[in-house]
């Protein structure tokens, strides 16, 4: 028997470049934060499938019907099909991002090694945000430019419920990883994690048509010099499904820098 449909209102703050899904055609990794102040992992969600009515943004509040999934991880639920509800707009940038922040600062942790250091422990997040301590540079490299068969066939599967993309997904062929120290002294060796927002995804495909084999100066200048030195840089960082000990950063959050260091209060997991 499956649990009860329970209502969420929620600010959606992650979403990832979407991947090939044997049950859903395709689907994008969608985390966001009740107004209870607790991570919220919603799937399936097809967002390039759903309704222009439903499609939401970052930033933005939502209602949504969902049931506590079979998911290991505590914040994971499975959304009820037509339930999306897009309640407002995005939240303001005014103010160094301050409507922001009041929602999302409340769960920021000290660092990627504090959470790690909870996994195993009774109710441990499996969804984070945190500063960097430094961040070194964006390591891109190619892989295989096409789509598997069996990714193919799922993408171009028959849907029920669904209509399929005017457009096929395009495959990224790139892992882009973050490569970067956390503010703990026991971090020498620093993290190299995979990024898989959306954001990167899409500003890959807009380069890549604008200035060809050239793409990669107007990446490197977004998402590397300016992560690193014009924004106040954060990761959303979640566990993987099937390999429960891997973080992966799903997200960035990039305030302006500014004089504003709140951060410095949060006290490490020893």
């Amino acid at each position: 028997m499956q649990d009860p449909e329970q209502k969420k209102k929620a600010l959606i703050v992650v979403r990832t470049y979407p991947t090939p899904a044997k049950k859903s055609v395709e689907v994008s990794c969608t985390a966001a934060i009740t107004d209870k102040g607790e991570w919220l992992r919603l799937f399936p969600v097809p967002w390039r499938l759903l309704p222009e009515d439903q499609r939401f943004r970052r930033y933005q509040w939502v209602e949504v019907g969902v049931r506590k999934s079979k998911d290991h991880r505590p914040e994971s639920h499975k959304i009820v099909p037509d339930s999306i509800k897009i309640l407002e707009g995005p939240l303001s940038t005014d103010n160094e991002w301050r409507d922001r922040k009041d929602v999302i600062y409340p769960l920021r942790a000290h660092c990627l090694c504090c959470l790690k250091k909870q996994l195993g422990t009774e109710g441990h997040p499996t969804l984070g945000l945190f500063r960097p301590k430094k961040i070194e540079r964006l390591k891109i490299t190619s892989i295989p430019p096409d789509w598997t068969p069996a990714q193919l066939s799922a993408l171009r599967q028959g849907h029920l419920f669904e209509a399929k993309p005017k457009i096929e997904l395009e495959k990224i062929p790139y892992d882009f990883q973050y490569q970067f120290f956390c503010d703990e002294p026991t971090c020498v060796n620093g993290h190299t994690l995979l990024c898989t927002d959306w954001e990167l995804g899409e500003s890959w495909r807009k380069w890549h048509r604008e200035y060809g084999d050239n793409w990669e100066a107007a990446f490197r200048q977004r998402f590397e010099t300016e992560m690193i030195n014009k924004y106040d840089t954060h990761f959303f960082v979640g566990t993987m499904h099937q390999h429960p000990d891997v973080w992966i950063i799903v997200g960035l959050f990039y305030p302006p820098k500014g004089t504003e260091r709140l951060f410095d209060q949060i006290t490490p997991v020893l």
